[in-house]
């Protein structure tokens, strides 16, 4: 796989009937090791490791209901009370990130109204910071921390 524009991890990797699996620490199960899914396994253990995420406080492929439809958000934080803060939308890495992507992953929050929305290919992440009673959102340059976003969260 691609080397990510992340600190490296360790993975669990395993071949099981010809097809490469990696190891959710999240879900707790082998899952195939797609490009996205390479994404997602780096930055979700990225997130753990480096900036003080605990592993309980994040849920990968949350299904959610949008108009009618069901959706998945790709991993979703929770802070206080399993309040949903933060919605982080993973793309391969061959993927530009597109105004579509932002598109996608607003249509999600209309559902969960998270304060943090985030975007990673693997070589760029974008992560912006929204303020409701503004009605505006600021890009921020770095993830932040769990800390930050907590105390964000519960003020």
């Amino acid at each position: 796989m691609q080397v990510l524009n992340l600190l490296k991890t360790d993975l669990k990797i395993i071949t099981k009937d010809g097809k490469q699996l990696v190891f959710d620490i999240l879900r707790r199960k082998y899952v195939a090791l797609t490009p996205e899914e390479w994404v997602r396994q780096q930055f979700v253990h990225y997130l753990i490791q480096h900036k003080g995420y605990p592993s309980e406080c994040i849920g990968n492929e949350i299904s959610i209901s949008l108009n009618g439809t069901k959706k998945r958000c790709d991993s979703v934080v929770y802070g206080c009370n399993a309040q949903p803060i933060m919605i982080i939308e993973y793309k391969s890495p061959n993927v530009d990130i597109t105004q579509h992507v932002f598109e996608q992953i607003s249509r999600y929050n209309i559902k969960l109204k998270v304060k943090w929305l985030v975007v990673s290919n693997g070589l760029q992440h974008y992560c912006c910071k929204i303020n409701y009673e503004n009605g505006t959102y600021q890009f921020v340059e770095d993830i932040p921390a769990y800390e930050d976003i907590h105390t964000y969260a519960a003020l």
